[in-house]
């Protein structure tokens, strides 16, 4: 039985695939997008959170881990989420001493059998609904065989698959799991390797081959664009994103605009976060973006 790091599973989303779905969270991520609305998914480990609303500055924490570094915030002394892991002795310690809940542990080890049995508890929601269960992370291709494993299990339960990846994963990996899946939900950040690089420590030929090769051999690929201000906002990006897309054999993408509702997730990691203070675009700031796709050719939607 195949085991990963899963750090959410989120019932009925709207937003991830057709229909009510399940979402399974992979912690995990080639990437290091600045923009990232779940910065807990960048690692693959189990991770310790401290909010500091809920510390009361009591240092059971630090007596619970005497190994451990301490910092102190607002006058608070708590263990260092930064340098505890939050899967070793003192990490579970720590957590459990804490009489608030103001330090907490993101991601656990899991195996396909609790993601399952989590998943089928919501099967009718599906069948009515024409949903299913849609991995996610994170970078969910980085655990190729649980993914393998429990797509193959979703399917003998006749529940609908999908993905939403970033594709930067070999592609033996990505198309071993594409036979596997429904729907795929693929990122197509940008079509510049240097900014590509620059901004997310990824390689623009590896993403956009696997999105090209999933666009000509699976069913169902929906392209999607997070809009990010300062990276690839620029209607020049959209008409370059447009005729990559078009010329590899794609029709649509969903455009994402840039939010900052993960905002406050880096506070509980205690690490910084590069776009603090951005205003959220919506829809209606992104409409001659839209145009430029549309005046390629390439049905552009929210």
């Amino acid at each position: 039985m195949q085991r990963a790091t899963v750090f959410n599973v989120q019932k009925f989303s709207l937003n991830d695939g057709p229909g009510i779905r399940t979402v399974v969270f992979l912690k995990g991520c080639p990437l290091h997008c600045a923009w990232c609305a779940n910065p807990e998914s960048q690692s693959a480990l189990p991770q310790l959170e401290w909010k500091e609303s809920a510390c009361i500055g009591c240092g059971a924490c630090l007596a619970a881990a005497p190994g451990a570094r301490a910092r102190e915030t607002s006058g608070k002394r708590h263990v260092d989420v930064r340098n505890l892991r939050g899967d070793s002795d003192e990490g579970r310690a720590a957590v459990s001493a804490c009489p608030t809940r103001a330090l907490t542990c993101t991601g656990k080890m899991t195996t396909t059998d609790e993601v399952l049995r989590a998943c089928l508890q919501d099967k009718p929601f599906y069948e009515e609904s024409g949903g299913g269960v849609t991995l996610s992370g994170g970078e969910a291709l980085l655990w190729p065989d649980f993914c393998e494993e429990l797509l193959v299990r979703l399917h003998e339960e006749d529940v609908d698959t999908c993905i939403e990846t970033e594709a930067h994963v070999s592609p033996d990996v990505f198309q071993r799991i594409a036979t596997h899946l429904d729907h795929m939900l693929v990122d197509l950040k940008h079509v510049d390797a240097a900014r590509l690089l620059k901004h997310t420590g990824g390689k623009a030929d590896l993403m956009l081959d696997n999105l090209r090769w999933a666009l000509a051999n699976h069913p169902d690929v929906t392209p999607r664009t997070p809009v990010i201000p300062g990276f690839n906002d620029r209607l020049e990006d959209a008409h370059a994103m447009a005729r990559w897309l078009r010329e590899a054999g794609g029709t649509r993408v969903q455009l994402l605009p840039f939010h900052n509702f993960g905002e406050s997730k880096y506070d509980l990691l205690d690490i910084d976060y590069s776009l603090r203070g951005v205003p959220n675009l919506h829809p209606v700031d992104l409409r001659d973006y839209q145009r430029a796709y549309r005046n390629e050719g390439i049905d552009a939607f929210f």
